[in-house]
């Protein structure tokens, strides 16, 4: 029991920690650092839905034989459709946008900073789901191991700092103070361990869909990474340093899943 209090909290610690940057930084986050840090998430989010959450899902389904394939397949496409539609119906804004998303008759009542707000906390579900769905496996004797989890629920920590940093950083430009802006930034990461503790008390129905659960996490945070965080991170045709970072994130927690899990 232990191994899943921390499994839970670790993620939300990695936004509050990133969250805490604005007490030690001045001014705005620097442009290069920030496509960084965007670039360097992304790189842990697709290892992460790659060795985390597909590979297994495909695991789990090998007595289909050919077509394990199947289960990941179709839970991945929900995934995508899945966050695709909150994004539609929620109302967002990413912190190097300029223009909101989302429904036009809403987005015009709500301040910039509860859409920044909103946009990391849109990011945060997927996240909050995966955890939860490793660790229904893990107590509930299935075929994720503490250690698998474990390593999911570190990697998602590892790219929540920057992403922490990301959402209280420009929060502050916005003219917040700075205990608000690091509370939002923490809040905005408190939608994780939600969604993996309703997650894990709905085990008995999680189990026999797991391998579609798993997939559709993945197919969730794919999302995010696709049309969100590359996007803002590679905006001017400025590529460089995304990839680097990115390159760095996915090599980082492709080795963390391997060695731990």
């Amino acid at each position: 029991m232990n191994i899943t209090f921390w499994g839970l909290l670790i993620p939300f610690l990695g936004t509050t920690f990133g969250s805490a940057c604005v007490f030690f930084m001045k001014r705005g986050m620097n442009d290069t650092v920030q496509r960084l840090l965007l670039g360097f998430a992304a790189g842990v989010m697709i290892a992460a839905g790659v060795w985390s959450l597909l590979i297994p899902a495909m695991d789990m389904s090998q007595e289909l034989e050919k077509l394990a394939f199947l289960p990941a397949l179709i839970g991945f496409i929900l995934g995508i459709a899945f966050l695709f539609l909150l994004d539609k119906i929620t109302p967002h804004l990413h912190a190097m946008a300029e223009n909101p998303e989302g429904p036009k008759s809403t987005v015009n009542k709500i301040s910039r900073t509860m859409m920044l707000v909103f946009a990391v906390t849109l990011h945060n579900i997927p996240e909050g789901m995966a955890v939860g769905v490793v660790f229904a496996s893990f107590l509930n004797g299935g075929a994720l191991s503490g250690a698998d989890a474990l390593a999911l629920a570190i990697g998602i920590a590892i790219q929540n700092f920057p992403e922490g940093a990301i959402i209280s950083m420009p929060l502050r430009s916005e003219g917040n103070g700075k205990l608000k802006s690091f509370l939002y930034g923490s809040l905005s990461g408190a939608v994780e361990p939600i969604a993996a503790i309703i997650t894990i008390l709905l085990t008995s129905l999680v189990l026999p869909f797991l391998p579609y659960l798993l997939s559709f996490a993945a197919g969730a945070m794919v999302y995010v990474v696709i049309e969100e965080l590359i996007p803002e991170a590679t905006r001017e045709e400025k590529t460089d340093v995304c990839t680097i970072g990115f390159a760095f994130g996915f090599a980082l927690m492709m080795v963390l899943d391997v060695a731990l899990g």
